[in-house]
């Protein structure tokens, strides 16, 4: 039981994590029917830029305290990461939007390379070790245990949810969102700036992937320039788990996928007789794209048009 516990506390934080960076991916489809496949590196860009931050400041200001640090390096991080979201979807997007659907996809792709790339040459191709700067001793739940910077991540995000919930449910920027989700030629008659609404789930879906970002950073304890491209991929995996458009369903299929995930490595060992160990996790979030695909292409919650935002 002990084990089982420890792995549902891993694959809630992992989840977590997946959840955040699902929402990016959701909200942009949920507009314009984009995937936005640069999304993860959008989060590289976020995690290196908070270690950037840090580094600096441990050199220059080596008595600040370390959540202080964390918190600093996660708000420029956030500014940096949405400035360059803003300019994707203007300079690489826009101007593809009444397109074909394939131009628009390739155009990411080509984004998602040229910015690893980028990262590549500015911050060096090496990994770097992200400092601790929480406190390391663990706390004991029934036997297992969890960090504080686990318990940053749980809280953090349950405070991104409720926070981005609130601003698609009961705000202006919010109805102007469901309102482009649901036809943006009608919205623009009633006053909505369907670039200008577009361009804002651009900067929110960046701050969630910064958030995501540092915090798989923080937990992981290293950064590079190609750690945005696995997360990223199974967070659209559970996005469409969830039900791609939907932000209740990108929620649930990224909790899912890490449950899924966490309990599944820590049993692939006995399942398989010791043919498969804990490294070949990825797998299943693959076995779950492939299985939701063919049997529920919509996801598990399906896709609520007039809630997408």
């Amino acid at each position: 039981m002990e084990i089982l516990l420890q792995q549902i506390i891993n694959g809630l934080v992992l989840g977590s994590m997946y959840a955040l960076i699902a929402l990016g991916y959701t909200m942009v489809y949920g507009i314009i029917n984009l995937i936005n496949f640069a999304h993860g590196e959008v989060l590289m860009v976020g995690a290196l830029t908070s270690w950037t931050i840090i580094v600096a400041m441990q050199e220059s200001m080596p008595g600040l305290p370390g959540w202080l640090m964390l918190l600093a390096s996660t708000l420029i991080a956030c500014v940096v990461a949405a400035a360059l979201n803003y300019a994707i979807e203007k300079i690489a997007y826009r101007p593809l939007r009444n397109s074909p659907k394939l131009a628009p996809l390739i155009t990411a792709i080509g984004m998602s390379l040229l910015l690893q790339t980028l990262a590549m040459i500015i911050f060096k191709p090496n990994y770097k070790p992200y400092p601790t700067l929480l406190p390391v001793k663990p706390f004991e739940i029934g036997g297992a245990v969890i960090t504080t910077t686990q318990i940053m991540i749980l809280s953090l995000t349950a405070i991104s949810l409720a926070v981005l919930t609130y601003l698609v449910n009961y705000t202006r920027l919010g109805r102007a969102m469901r309102a482009t989700s649901e036809n943006p030629r009608v919205a623009a008659l009633m006053g909505v700036k369907p670039d200008m609404v577009i361009s804002a789930t651009f900067v929110i879906g960046a701050v969630l992937a910064t958030i995501a970002g540092v915090m798989y950073a923080s937990n992981y304890g290293t950064v590079q320039h190609t750690m945005g491209f696995l997360p990223g991929l199974k967070a659209f995996t559970a996005a469409v788990f969830g039900g791609i458009g939907n932000l209740a369903g990108a929620v649930v299929g990224g909790i899912l996928l890490g449950l899924i995930e966490a309990i599944g490595s820590g049993y692939i060992g006995v399942l398989t007789g010791g043919v498969l160990g804990s490294h070949y996790a990825d797998i299943f979030a693959f076995i779950v794209l492939i299985a939701v695909l063919t049997l529920r292409p919509s996801g598990l919650l399906g896709e609520r048009v007039a809630d997408r935002a």
